[in-house]
């Protein structure tokens, strides 16, 4: 039609909400990577009144919005926590009981850097988990 213009709505990830305020609170008391079902189900144990899609939409709104990290583990399962780090870093994951640790990897960026430039790369990120068995989870 002539002269008709289509409502756009742009998803606003800082807009502050009940159901986000809830699984911010949530991420920053649990430590460790957890799946969105878990985290759903950690909700529902508190009695809050979130849906199991609201957290899926939440979660990719705080990754989106860099509020949160997001990894996957190698069989493809998305897994989510809040870094107590807001500077870039990795992490050491342990595949048994999912304790996680930040670490700094300036070796990985300035490689990173070195091969996108050789490339013609620019305006590049990355993301590196290291999954393996921790210390506890080993002796036992």
């Amino acid at each position: 039609m002539v002269g008709s213009t289509v409502p756009q709505t742009i998803p606003n990830a800082t807009r502050n909400t009940r159901q986000r305020a809830e699984v911010l609170a949530l991420l920053g008391e649990v430590d460790g990577f957890h799946t969105a079902q878990q985290l759903h189900r950690m909700l529902c144990d508190r009695d809050a009144r979130v849906g199991l899609t609201t957290v899926y939409r939440t979660l990719q709104l705080l990754v989106d919005a860099g509020e949160i990290d997001s990894t996957r583990l190698p069989g493809g399962e998305q897994l989510f926590r809040q870094c107590s780090q807001s500077r870039h870093h990795h992490h050491l994951v342990c595949r048994s009981c999912g304790r996680t640790v930040e670490v700094a990897g300036p070796a990985v960026e300035r490689w990173a850097d070195q091969v996108a430039a050789e490339h013609g790369f620019t305006d590049v990120g990355h993301t590196l988990e290291i999954f393996g068995t921790c210390a506890a989870c080993a002796e036992s």
